[in-house]
C-alpha cells in the first residue's frame, strides 16, 4: 500500500507512505506522541538507522536533507552532511554542514523504503500494547 500505519498503543503510533515524487522509494515516518516522553520502541528504531541518509521535515516546514549521526532518548536528531531541499527559501542553511534537531520541532523524518521493516514495527507494537493491558 501506499500508506500503512502503525499503532503503538493509544499514545503514540507511526505513519508510513510511500513518495512518488522522488526517484528512489522513501518511506514518510510520522511521529505522533501525545506525552512527553518518548517510548523505548522509537529510540531503538532510530538507533537502528544510524550512519543511513534521512531528510528531517520540521514544524515550521524547513527540511533537511543529511546522515542521521545519532539520536536521544527524547528523539533528538544529529544530522552530518546536511543540505536544505529549498536553498533558495533558506539561502542561510547553506553553510551549515551539520546540525541537532530537538526532537520537539520534528515534524516528518523520511527514510530509505528498503531499511524500514513495517512487519518487525507491527509486531513490537503489538508486544508493547498487549504488555499495557496486562
Amino acid at each position: 500500500p501506499e500508506h500503512t500505519s502503525v499503532f503503538l498503543s493509544n499514545l503514540y503510533s507511526f505513519s508510513f507512505k510511500k513518495k512518488k515524487k522522488q526517484p528512489t522509494a522513501t518511506l514518510t515516518v510520522q511521529l505522533t506522541l501525545a506525552c512527553v516522553s518518548a517510548p523505548q520502541l522509537f529510540y531503538s528504531f532510530f538507533k537502528s538507522l544510524v550512519g543511513k541518509d534521512v531528510v528531517v521535515e520540521l514544524k515550521n516546514d524547513l527540511s533537511i536533507c543529511g546522515t542521521l549521526h545519532s539520536v536521544d532518548q527524547y528523539l533528538n536528531i544529529k544530522l552530518t552532511d546536511i543540505s536544505v531541499t529549498d536553498p533558495e527559501k533558506y539561502p542561510h542553511m547553506l553553510s551549515v554542514k551539520n546540525c541537532f534537531i530537538r526532537g520537539s520541532v520534528v515534524r516528518y523524518v523520511q527514510l530509505p523504503a528498503d531499511e524500514v521493516d513495517t512487519q518487525l514495527l507491527q509486531d513490537a507494537a503489538r508486544k508493547e500494547a498487549m504488555q499495557q493491558k496486562q
